[in-house]
């Protein structure tokens, strides 16, 4: 995909499966999903693609999110990675950045292997609130703790939106995590947002009143989602967020549709 003269690339890893009715719901409605059938599988269950986008601008090759790792059970598969990489012409120690959109499971699996930095050359970089709750925060997970602190040597965190690169911008969007950041890359008049899990879903980009059992903050996840949609609907832009593919949301007849880019 081509931002301008800058290229974003997804990188694969696997997927999960999540049962739709239990993870995403609509206040009010327990029928919600009776319009979205086309999305779920025969058992009601929603396909999460695992895995990041590969950024590069100028001299840098950025990682945005890692994967969900070798993960291999009932519901999520991973593995898959590093043969993705490869597959678009990189080896690890080409990635000179590893940006976080979050620090859930499923967005760091390849960040560290048996606690060691697997992309050896590149700085890791996340906002500083999910570092706070994820890793020092006295309640923090053990196995999260484990998985990230292999980072600390060459992690910087940030606190503030900034530019990262050139053509590479970040926002901080707190709701799904506390430190959620969406990354905005821009090149010549054209511009694309990688969401990470500001939406799990079609379904919460056409209607951001969709409430996520992922998002730490549902009140704060839903306003995320809302004032995003209101400034990319009916724009050039497009969006991409970790679990399904990228799009544009449009309107068509006074509602609001998700189209993949892969349909245009």
């Amino acid at each position: 995909m081509k931002v301008g003269a800058l290229s974003v690339e997804p990188v694969y890893d696997g997927y999960g499966q999540e049962p739709a009715r239990e993870v995403l719901t609509y206040p009010g409605r327990s029928d919600a999903w009776s319009c979205h059938e086309h999305l779920l599988d025969e058992s009601g269950r929603l396909r999460l693609e695992l895995g990041g986008f590969l950024v590069r601008t100028g001299e840098r090759v950025i990682l945005v999110d890692a994967g969900v790792g070798t993960i291999d059970n009932d519901k999520y598969h991973g593995g898959r990675f590093l043969e993705s990489l490869r597959a678009l012409g990189v080896d690890p120690w080409d990635v000179t950045d590893v940006v976080f959109t979050h620090l859930h499971f499923d967005h760091v699996g390849w960040a560290t292997k048996k606690g060691e930095v697997v992309f050896p050359d590149a700085t890791y970089r996340v906002h500083r609130a999910d570092w706070a709750h994820f890793v020092e925060s006295p309640d923090a997970d053990p196995g999260a703790v484990r998985k990230l602190s292999p980072l600390t040597e060459r992690l910087e965190t940030f606190e503030h939106d900034t530019t990262l690169a050139p053509g590479f911008d970040v926002r901080h969007l707190p709701g799904h995590t506390p430190g959620t950041a969406v990354y905005v890359v821009s090149s010549e008049g054209e511009r694309a947002m990688l969401l990470g899990d500001v939406a799990h879903s079609p379904v919460e980009l056409t209607d951001p009143a969709w409430e996520a059992v992922f998002d730490l903050d549902p009140v704060a996840a839903r306003k995320v989602r809302a004032d995003l949609v209101a400034v990319v609907t009916d724009q050039p832009d497009f969006v991409a967020a970790a679990h399904f593919p990228p799009g544009r949301l449009i309107t068509v007849d006074g509602e609001r549709r998700f189209t993949p880019l892969e349909k245009e």
